[in-house]
């Protein structure tokens, strides 16, 4: 999980840096558990561009992980720990007793060789999936469900975790990742510990190469186009552009764009940009 900096032979590669990989234990995965992934390149069905800034990146194969873990009662055993393209965090292929395979997301406590379980009567220990119900309070979880059965939804990516602050009645408190306090039903299903590599965060990318062969095209910015193209561009030599905005108009920087009155503000105890 440490990160590797390059030696700067090359313009390049030198704020270059990327994770040494010493946690993966296999190279090639599980072909049952594999699917084809189609490059949409940010269009939608119509061929529209619905998110700008997408397109090219390496070929890529999806990987098909459990996010449920509803196969209760029947022990799995960690068979390896494997890179997957698709995300940030880092997936375990576990064995069942039964002769099933499945992928999860790897905590970053989970070793190869170690045994997990889901259901209501297993254990709380890292890996292990459970309701909220029987987690204790003050534990540290992550792919939390937002509704019972769904899969899991929240704290999914390289290094992130909620942690479980009180439980009263059908609702647990949770702390999620972005600082918001949320109460979640006790009958969805978290996994105990924290996201496996921590460091993705760090990594610097270290040339424009490395964000296109991740399928991240340029951005130009909006005081550098015409009137025309954006609200903030034009204006003799270099301005400000004024208020921060979206190409359609849209201010930016702390405006609020959630709906007022939605039927999840109820469950929202403090926001995530509340005052502290």
């Amino acid at each position: 999980m440490p990160i590797r900096k390059r030696k700067p032979v090359t313009p390049g590669q030198r704020q270059y840096s990327v994770s040494t990989f010493e946690e993966i234990t296999k190279d090639t995965p599980e072909k049952s558990l594999l699917a084809p992934l189609k490059k949409r390149a940010g269009r939608n069905n119509q061929g529209r561009i619905t998110t700008r800034h997408q397109g090219g990146g390496h070929k890529r194969r999806y990987r098909i992980i459990d996010f449920k873990r509803d196969k209760d009662g029947i022990p799995a055993r960690v068979v390896s720990i494997e890179y997957d393209p698709n995300r940030s965090a880092r997936i375990a292929l576990l064995a069942y007793a039964d002769g099933e395979k499945r992928y999860i997301i790897a905590p970053n406590e989970l070793k190869v060789g170690q045994t997990v379980m889901n259901g209501p009567e297993a254990p709380p220990e890292p890996g292990n999936c459970l309701p909220l119900e029987n987690i204790p309070v003050g534990s540290y979880v992550h792919c939390i469900e937002m509704k019972p059965g769904k899969g899991a939804q929240i704290a999914r990516a390289a290094g992130t975790y909620a942690q479980v602050m009180a439980r009263e009645g059908n609702y647990a408190t949770l702390r999620l990742p972005s600082g918001e306090i949320r109460l979640i039903h006790v009958k969805c299903r978290a996994t105990i510990g924290t996201t496996s590599n921590p460091d993705h965060m760090n990594i610097d990318l270290g040339k424009a190469g490395r964000s296109r062969w991740l399928g991240i095209r340029p951005k130009v910015r909006g005081v550098a186009m015409n009137p025309i193209d954006h609200p903030m561009g034009g204006g003799e030599g270099r301005h400000s552009g004024g208020h921060p905005r979206s190409p359609w108009g849209q201010p930016a920087k702390g405006y609020k764009t959630r709906k007022r009155n939605k039927p999840s503000d109820k469950y929202i105890l403090r926001r995530r940009n509340a005052a502290k």
